[in-house]
């Protein structure tokens, strides 16, 4: 039985015989249903459309993308480490030249994913690579479409995955909301990989932050002042956000500072 994904929002559900009317993670208020309404694909159908790019971010940070984009259009990171690589974020396309690409370059130990926005086929990818572990925290166990015994959901506020790379739960846009910190990124000063929990502005020189993004509802003061005081035990001159080019590349730690402070002044400003 195919294992269908939503085209609007990427997620791959479990396997089925018939093809449903919802996706629940567009139904919710943080996301959208297609204006036409529901459609599914699969990842096959997916490899005669599409394809996955490679691009280097910095030394060994490696961007995988679809092209043409796909559902929500982000890209994956893969985190090259002594200790083994692992995948930040997901996408829904898998092929085998994105399995041999992968492998070539040291394979996976591990996938860590944001928030519900971006699982993707992450059980697919996986799978792929030897049934490899799939760290959520469990606030967001409730969002998994696909469940599988892969998936090890963490708890409290933070989780080393290896000597170099710690999870922090943010919260935010969701609950269980997850940045990565690379503590060897940036030449040794550290990377924040941020998804769009922490919102990497156009101008690139700001960050931002929502409860939705495509619905226009704002995150509130306390949880906003929560994502900062998370990271104030973090050291990072980085944040990459969840799409090419959507980074902050100095300062980052004060970039966050600053943004915070002035999304909740505006936030305070009378019309």
């Amino acid at each position: 039985m195919p294992n269908y994904i939503c085209i609007t929002c990427g997620t791959q559900f479990d396997d089925s015989e018939e093809l449903s009317s919802h996706c629940l993670i567009c139904e919710d208020q943080r996301q959208f249903v297609n204006w036409e309404g529901q459609q599914w694909t699969t990842v096959e159908q997916l490899t005669r459309t599409h394809r996955n790019s490679f691009k280097t971010v910095e030394n060994n940070l490696i961007g995988i993308g679809t092209e043409p984009p796909f559902a929500l259009g982000q890209r994956a990171l893969l985190i090259r480490t002594s200790e083994g690589n692992v995948l930040w974020d997901c996408i829904s396309l898998i092929d085998d030249a994105t399995i041999d690409i992968i492998q070539a370059l040291g394979g996976l130990e591990a996938i860590a994913v944001s928030h519900p926005h971006y699982f993707a086929s992450m059980v697919e990818w996986s799978h792929a690579f030897g049934n490899i572990p799939i760290y959520l925290h469990e606030a967001n166990e409730k969002w998994v479409m696909r469940p599988d015994p892969v998936i090890e959901f963490w708890k409290g506020e933070t989780q080393d995955m290896n000597s170099e790379i710690t999870l922090i739960r943010c919260g935010g846009h969701f609950r269980g909301g997850t940045v990565l910190h690379c503590k060897k990124g940036a030449q040794g000063r550290g990377a924040l990989l941020t998804g769009d929990i922490i919102q990497v502005a156009m101008d690139r020189r700001h960050v931002s932050f929502m409860y939705s993004y495509p619905n226009l509802i704002p995150l509130s003061e306390i949880a906003v002042l929560g994502i900062v005081d998370s990271l104030q035990p973090f050291e990072f001159d980085r944040i990459y956000g969840a799409w090419w080019g959507r980074n902050i590349l100095t300062d980052a730690k004060s970039v966050l500072a600053f943004s915070a402070k002035r999304y909740l002044g505006a936030m305070e400003k009378p019309a």
